[in-house]
């Protein structure tokens, strides 16, 4: 599994950091050229669009939405799938998932598998938390990520709950997800940016909790 990690700049390079202890990665900084006008097709380097198109899963933290659409447009049909971690608007998200093989997500840790082989085999590791929890006289004493935020978010909150008493780990667990600090919502280019925050610190809290109803039901 071959995963690639392309920013215009602000964004990815926490991604990469995590996704890169699971799987061969590689986190590429787009070298665009400033377009005569505005309506213009971006082109890309040649060295670079080639290597990204040997990508098992292509992951775009590109702020520009024109660009985003023109890269896709140009490397869809190589990659085996897109994962569009920065978009803006619901007309954009349309275009792109016409692609059969792109996805945008409103927060990255919302994935889920899809029947994809490729896909299924990179969300086995990364996307929707899901965790084990080991207990003894009520600690937690081990916590396993199973699957977790690409951002490395679901592994900071295993490592800061590690040792705690569970009553009230799913409540910490949604808490602390948010001082990691999470970017949910803000990489979306959106003002609302505690809707996606509030995804974020639900799904962790739902892991967390399901996690210790598994253990009480052995």
């Amino acid at each position: 599994m071959k995963v690639f990690v392309v920013s215009d700049g602000p964004f990815g390079e926490r991604a990469y950091d995590t996704i890169k202890k699971e799987f061969e990665c590689e986190y590429i900084i787009l070298d665009i050229p400033k377009p005569e006008s505005i309506d213009d097709f971006t082109e890309f380097p040649k060295e670079q669009v080639a290597k990204i198109k040997s990508a098992d899963i292509l992951i775009t933290y590109i702020l520009n939405p024109d660009i985003t659409f023109d890269l896709v447009e140009q490397v869809y049909d190589n990659v085996g799938y897109i994962i569009v971690g920065a978009w803006k608007g619901k007309g954009l998200k349309n275009q792109l998932e016409s692609f059969k093989n792109v996805i945008c997500p409103d927060i990255m840790c919302e994935l889920v598998e899809n029947g994809n082989e490729i896909f299924d085999e990179f969300v086995s590791k990364f996307g929707k938390p899901k965790v084990e929890i080991k207990v003894e006289n009520d600690i937690a004493t081990e916590i396993k990520v199973i699957r977790g935020s690409p951002c490395g978010g679901t592994n900071f909150v295993a490592e800061d709950l590690l040792g705690k008493n569970i009553s009230d780990i799913p409540t910490k667990a949604g808490l602390r997800i948010q001082h990691y600090p999470c970017r949910a919502g803000r990489i979306r280019l959106f003002s609302d940016e505690e809707s996606g925050r509030y995804k974020a610190a639900t799904f962790h809290h739902d892991a967390f909790e399901k996690a210790l109803n598994k253990r009480v039901s052995k």
